[in-house]
């Protein structure tokens, strides 16, 4: 079955029922429908049709949540770019996977126009076409249903292209495991073009439940995004741990009981220092689940916190596999690795996707890139990243390592460790983010890791920090940190 069906048997089955909501709006799934079939008769009017693409550049909003519905009910792939995207990456994005048309609002259709292909068509969600039907183009489950543009390691964008069947795996597998009802209110925190946004949207529309989209400028607005929690009713709550880590710290999430209607809360994209995972537990009964994936397969594993993750000094692990995929660690001589053992994780099955735009279809199993630590269940702790496995003092050293051995100490919130310089001139830096009212002296940090840690892994540097930067989808921007870190390595224990 297609996404864009959910929608529709909605319309059908519960057409009163409130589907989305925004800042300034709420549609039930009859005004959604409605909605996309009148942007379909417009794309389909000006020359969009089966197997195009077309590229969202645009808000989180009802209208663009019926434009991903639009572009899906022509057969047609859905390419999403958030507004403060400059627009010359936009373009590039529309060049790249040579978009049919660009979907904007009225004042960035007039901006971007000039930059596109004379091949591109520029629209803005104010055309209407008095044609308005009925959209449902025959989908096929390997058809193209959106492409994710993430950062590339040359500098260019790579297009993760997504079909039907690859989210529907991810889809149906979160609606078997939340059974989500009408009565449940989904937050919507990632951005559109993050795959953490594709559980909020989709198992919510299969279950007939509503999305609350919060808007990105308040997306790391700590005590707006606990008010949200509370007056929108939150059922579910998805996002990266450093949201959940700064409505703790700063939003007084823990200062007043959890809403009754809380259920689920749900993590992924990043490590989740343990001590916050704690606190969470203590706060709320609701369950909390640890998802993992790269863009590239979606949620491949889960794992569901139980009472004694809470005895770790380690984040939870990252778990078993999910969505109908296999997943495996393969260690440096390519043999599967055991119990106790580390490798990289592989993913293959339903979720993994159909390749990179412009590239050949991707075959076989996909290499995560990530290094895990398989355990006597047969689940995995996730370890690190392979890019993150460096040589410092001629020893092999993973930086999560050193990470999840600082977030252990009572005053640190959040640790990033880096190395600068190489051979022997390689240092390591830990850049933390103290607890409120907390101020971790260098000497008690590196002598609470050497209870944890050889010595050759101890930090040479710490930096305390009011903040850690961010990427667009909320994760640590480590190359900033690296660019912080670099000309200052030569002060030792500063």
């Amino acid at each position: 079955m297609n996404l864009h069906q959910l929608v529709i048997d909605m319309a059908a089955a519960e057409p009163d029922n409130l589907a989305v909501t925004d800042a300034g709006h709420a549609v039930t799934y009859r005004e959604l429908d409605q909605h996309a079939n009148t942007l379909a008769a417009v794309l389909r009017h000006n020359g969009v049709g089966h197997g195009d693409r077309v590229v969202l550049w645009a808000e989180k909003s009802v209208t663009t949540v019926a434009a991903m519905q639009a572009v899906l009910r022509l057969g047609a792939a859905y390419v999403p770019a958030e507004t403060n995207t400059p627009i010359a990456r936009v373009a590039a994005m529309a060049r790249d996977c040579a978009a049919s048309a660009v979907l904007t609002t009225p004042d960035l259709s007039g901006r971007i126009r000039t930059e596109l292909e004379p091949s591109t068509v520029c629209l803005d969600f104010t055309d209407t076409d008095s044609r308005a039907r009925s959209f449902h183009e025959p989908v096929a489950a390997d058809d193209l249903a959106y492409i994710l543009y993430t950062s590339g390691s040359t500098g260019r964008p790579k297009g993760v292209c997504v079909s039907h069947r690859n989210a529907r795996a991810f889809v149906d597998w979160a609606a078997s495991e939340l059974q989500p009802l009408p009565a449940d209110r989904f937050a919507n925190h990632a951005p559109l073009t993050f795959d953490l946004s594709v559980l909020d949207l989709y198992a919510a529309f299969s279950g007939g439940a509503c999305v609350c989209l919060i808007p990105s400028h308040l997306a790391y607005a700590p005590a707006q995004l606990v008010q949200l929690l509370h007056d929108q009713h939150i059922s579910i709550w998805y996002s990266v741990p450093s949201a959940l880590a700064l409505m703790i710290r700063e939003g007084g999430l823990l200062d007043r009981p959890a809403p009754a209607t809380l259920r689920a809360v749900l993590f992924a994209g990043e490590p989740f220092a343990i001590t916050h995972v704690r606190q969470l537990a203590g706060w709320t009964s609701a369950r909390l689940l640890n998802l993992y994936g790269p863009t590239e397969t979606n949620v491949c594993t889960y794992h569901e916190l139980a009472a004694a993750d809470l005895d770790r000094d380690r984040p939870v692990p990252i778990g078993t596999a999910a969505c109908g995929d296999r997943v495996w660690a393969q260690n440096e001589n390519g043999s599967v690795a055991g119990p106790g053992d580390e490798g990289e994780l592989l993913v293959e099955g339903p979720t993994v996707m159909l390749g990179y735009w412009g590239r050949p279809r991707h075959q076989g199993p996909y290499c995560t890139g990530d290094l895990v630590r398989v355990l006597p269940d047969g689940g995995f702790d996730f370890v690190g990243r392979r890019d993150h496995m460096v040589k410092v003092r001629g020893h092999r050293v993973e930086l999560g390592d050193i990470e999840a051995a600082l977030t252990t100490h009572p005053d640190v919130a959040e640790a990033v460790a880096v190395v600068t310089g190489t051979g022997v001139d390689a240092r390591l830096t830990a850049f933390v983010l103290p607890h409120p009212d907390r101020q971790p002296g260098t000497l008690a940090l590196r002598q609470h890791c050497a209870q944890q840690l050889p010595r050759y892994m101890l930090v040479d540097h710490v930096r305390t920090v009011t903040e850690l930067p961010r990427t667009r989808n909320g994760k640590i921007d480590r190359s900033a940190l690296l660019a912080i870190a670099a000309p200052s390595h030569t002060a030792q224990g500063t």
